[in-house]
């Protein structure tokens, strides 16, 4: 019985805090502030296969990052919170779009890991 109590209580953490970024446009990118070690890891070592190309690896390590970073992207006022609607945006955005949120997610990573 104390088991079971345990483990319930383990999902019940609160939101994880979020930092704002917002682009030129006023769209807002909401960016989580933490991340497990097992991320960290994993982010690190995106590669491809033996027959993808940098780019194709760099193109997957900027979905992963956005993946697990991003928590929500307000975009000409209609929030986007789903991870499928999130990474269907980001997939759909044009190339100066896609460029700015792996910027910041990439100045946001810089801050986490001198934190």
């Amino acid at each position: 019985m104390g088991r079971r109590s345990r483990r319930r209580s383990k999902g019940e953490a609160g939101p994880a805090s979020t930092t704002d970024y917002e682009d030129p446009e006023g769209n807002v990118l909401a960016v989580r502030n933490g991340l497990s070690w097992g991320t960290r890891r994993k982010l690190s070592e995106v590669s491809g296969g033996a027959a993808a190309t940098r780019d194709d690896a760099w193109q997957r390590q900027g979905e992963l990052m956005f993946e697990r970073l991003v928590v929500s992207w307000t975009i000409a006022g209609l929030p986007l919170t789903g991870q499928k609607e999130l990474l269907g945006r980001y997939r759909m955005a044009d190339s100066d779009t896609r460029r700015w949120v792996r910027d910041t997610l990439e100045k946001h990573l810089e801050r986490l890991n001198t934190a």
